[in-house]
This record gives structure tokens, sequence and C-alpha cells, in this order.
């Protein structure tokens, strides 16, 4: 079982940089905590084109994700900006949950239309509403979980 569950989570995260870019992720990512030493080293604004196209998110919803302005990240993007820290380590975070949503869901269509769904666990709020707090990734990825092993939520 512990074998199993390792060779899907090295599949998740190598999916997850395929769908980042590897020419901007230089080093493999085997856990969460990767993000926090990968994002240390300054990572492209370009993976944020690359988050959006993979979602099929539209700019404004990456922008209200990341508590920036719309032309923020057209300005990063078209600068090749380095990402501060905390920003890498954020849109590393939703890429991770979006894909384990996609899996969760068995696909995009599915994990989305969820994400629009006021929900009961989060106090009747939609899970894209929770995801800009601070902890809200974290609490979505809760719930995920909790539909992946087929428990109420």
């Amino acid at each position: 079982m512990i074998v199993e569950k390792s060779r899907t989570s090295t599949r998740h995260y190598q999916h997850l940089k395929e769908i980042l870019g590897k020419e901007y992720i230089k080093s493999k990512i085997e856990s969460p905590f990767d993000f926090i030493s990968l994002a240390a080293q300054g990572i492209d604004a370009n993976i944020i084109l690359n988050f959006r196209k993979h979602f099929e998110i539209p700019r404004s919803f990456a922008a209200e994700l990341l508590n920036v302005s719309e032309p923020t990240i057209y300005r990063w993007v078209k600068s090749r900006k380095k990402l501060e820290r905390n920003f890498s380590i954020q849109l590393f975070e939703l890429a991770d949950l979006f894909l384990f949503g996609t899996e969760v869901f068995e696909g995009k269509e599915a994990f989305f239309k969820w994400l629009y769904l006021p929900n009961h666990a989060l106090g009747g709020l939609e899970p894209r509403e929770v995801l800009e707090v601070p902890g809200g990734v974290s609490k979505v990825r809760d719930l995920l979980g909790r539909i992946e092993y087929g428990v109420y939520s």
C-alpha cells in the first residue's frame, strides 16, 4: 500500500511539473515541502500562463487567486519577472490543489463545477471563495481528501 501511494504521489508531482513547465522548474518535486525551496530560487512568472492554460482559467480568476490585479499578472509575464517566494508557493499550492481536484473528480469540468457550488462543510461558501484566504487551500484540500475517501462532505 505504501509503495503504491508513493508511486501515485511521484506521478502526481511529475504531472504538476509538466503542467507548470519543466523549463521553469529544474529541480525534482517529491512533496509540497519542495515548493518552498523551489520558490526561494525564484520562479519565472510564465508558470502563471502554463497554470492558466492547463486548467483553462481566465486571467481574472488567476489574479483573484493570487490577490493581485490582472495588469500585474500581465506585467509579470511580459517582463519574465521572477515571482516573489510567497506568490510562487501560492501558485504551486493552487496548481497542486487543482490537479488533485481533477484527479478526485476525474476531470476538470466536474472539479470546476464543484468549485463554484456552495458547500455545507465550508459554512455555505463556495470552495473557490475559500482559496484566496490564509489557510483556504488546505481547507479545500482536506475537503477533497474526504470526498476522495467517500466521507460525506
